[in-house]
């Protein structure tokens, strides 16, 4: 295709490759889906009563083998504090299955202070939420699930995608409780290919990680619900008042990444001037000590080697 210069009045092109319209803004392409990675893409495709299918087929793919969830339904996602001076939470998807257990899905861009810790409160704060007032209720819980995508690696060394944290016995590792449950999906472990997926999760992160790239969605052909999901992400399909809201959400994601790469920069300069810094006087302290090792084979008096090279005395005796 032949793109017009910028200013020019023609808002479309087409790409002769997957003839699939591409937005012109400015003289720069516009993506065709969603980013699903800032708030309103999250909510758009996970947290609407009319796609809720598309959340349960992902839990189903996440706890494949292990449970299959007919239905959910969706709770009010601010829980306020029960006692004046307590602390509200906020969950972007809040949801209970057709057994009646809670799932909290949370999408975190960027690093957090004491995130496992938030995690947790989240988590707890659910569990606690159950109680029932009068002598008839015996804490028969229902589980709580947390999924946390995450933008970032859960810890300093490199990680793996999926984390799965359970209440469990420390030495045989028998599960203790099966009512609390915390699965991390750290987004930046994942680097397969399309033709690399091999599991029904696998490509729902693949499509998920690569969405707003994408000018179609893979593995229709093997998962029906992408054919609904394709629609649902379709930029032009947003309604005024979505867009709106979309573009909000998008300045904010973007402002965020600019913020953490200017931090990481900043950081980097700042260790590198640091470093330098040691290295001089590491390098000030080795000249030092070669200077008073002369004087002292020389004969020189350790408090006089002191006074002329600034080390302390001991220091110049264990030479």
């Amino acid at each position: 295709s032949v793109f017009p210069p910028i200013g020019e009045p023609l808002t479309v092109a087409w790409s002769m490759r997957d003839f699939v319209p591409l937005t012109i803004l400015s003289g720069a392409i516009m993506a065709k889906f969603i980013n699903p990675f800032t708030d309103v893409g999250f909510k758009i495709i996970f947290g609407q009563e009319m796609t809720k299918d598309l959340l349960i087929d992902f839990l189903n793919d996440l706890l494949v083998g292990e449970r299959h969830i007919q239905d959910i339904t969706f709770l009010d996602k601010e829980l306020q504090p029960e006692f004046q001076g307590d602390r509200g939470v906020i969950y972007d998807i809040y949801c209970t299955t057709d057994d009646g257990d809670h799932i909290i899905v949370e999408m975190q861009n960027r690093p957090q202070v004491n995130f496992r810790e938030r995690a947790l409160f989240y988590l707890s704060h659910a569990i606690t939420r159950q109680g029932e007032r009068g002598v008839v209720w015996q804490f028969n819980l229902k589980a709580v699930y947390g999924v946390f995508f995450m933008n970032f690696r859960l810890g300093d060394s490199p990680g793996k995608l999926r984390t799965d944290i359970v209440l469990s016995d420390r030495d045989t590792h028998e599960v203790f409780s099966d009512k609390l449950r915390f699965i991390f999906i750290e987004l930046p472990a994942f680097t397969k290919e399309e033709e690399e997926c091999i599991t029904d999760f696998e490509r729902w992160i693949y499509v998920l990680k690569n969405m707003e790239t994408l000018n179609r969605l893979p593995f229709k052909a093997r998962k029906a619900v992408f054919e609904k999901l394709e629609k649902i992400i379709d930029i032009a399909s947003l309604t005024k008042e979505e867009r709106e809201k979309y573009d909000e959400s998008i300045k904010v994601y973007r402002d965020q990444l600019v913020t953490i790469a200017f931090a990481k920069e900043k950081g980097i300069e700042e260790g590198m001037e640091k470093g330098m810094e040691k290295g001089r006087k590491e390098g000030e302290k080795m000249k030092q000590l070669e200077i008073a090792r002369n004087m002292k084979a020389k004969g020189f008096a350790a408090e006089d080697i002191s006074e002329l090279t600034g080390l302390p005395v001991k220091e110049i005796k264990e030479l």
